[in-house]
């Protein structure tokens, strides 16, 4: 009779934790707050057909993601809206912070601010690299996602190594390649 409850805390250890949202799986909730200083959903920034999310480290520090902005904002957020999506970036930056680069690099397409990092956990994606304390504690790992106007992930680009990044036209093609 001892050991049932023995089995019972390791089952609850074994357990896995949540894992990163897959393709087919519903989007965990987005809210954040804009270059404007509003809060925002996800579901009140979404195109005809959906919108594609980006999840980027830095636009203060990070120099690979502001490649992958100014890449993104040249080359895919036009022809993403051509095709009825909205791109939507999201990081752990301050609301001062995107202001600012959205201002220098003419980015019209909303960036959301995620402070404390909850819509990050929230999808799984928190850098476990960088511990409390930290600068880049609360990052996100790269990732952008593409996601239905009824909320499901269509299509996930993700790197293991945070200085690779899906080039534009490879979110294009998974636009593309849904055919809706």
């Amino acid at each position: 009779m001892r050991s049932a409850p023995l089995i019972a805390a390791l089952v609850l250890v074994a357990a896995p934790a949540a894992a990163i949202p897959a393709v087919g799986e519903r989007a965990p909730a987005v809210a954040g707050t804009d270059i404007s200083g509003k809060a925002r959903t996800l579901k009140q920034l979404a195109g005809k057909k959906g919108t594609v999310l980006m999840f980027f480290r830095s636009a203060e520090w990070c120099p690979y993601c502001k490649a992958q902005l100014i890449a993104m904002n040249a080359e895919a957020a036009a022809p993403l809206a051509a095709r009825g999506y909205t791109l939507v970036g999201l990081s752990y930056d301050a609301v001062p912070v995107l202001a600012k680069f959205a201002a220098e690099r003419n980015v019209g397409w909303p960036l959301l601010s995620d402070p404390q990092s909850k819509v990050i956990d929230g999808w799984q994606l928190r850098d476990p690299a960088y511990p409390p304390g930290n600068r880049a504690n609360g990052v996100p790992r790269p990732a952008i996602y593409v996601i239905d106007a009824k909320g499901v992930i269509r299509a996930r680009l993700m790197e293991e190594n945070y200085r690779n990044r899906p080039p534009a036209s490879a979110v294009l093609a998974a636009v593309d390649a849904l055919g809706q």
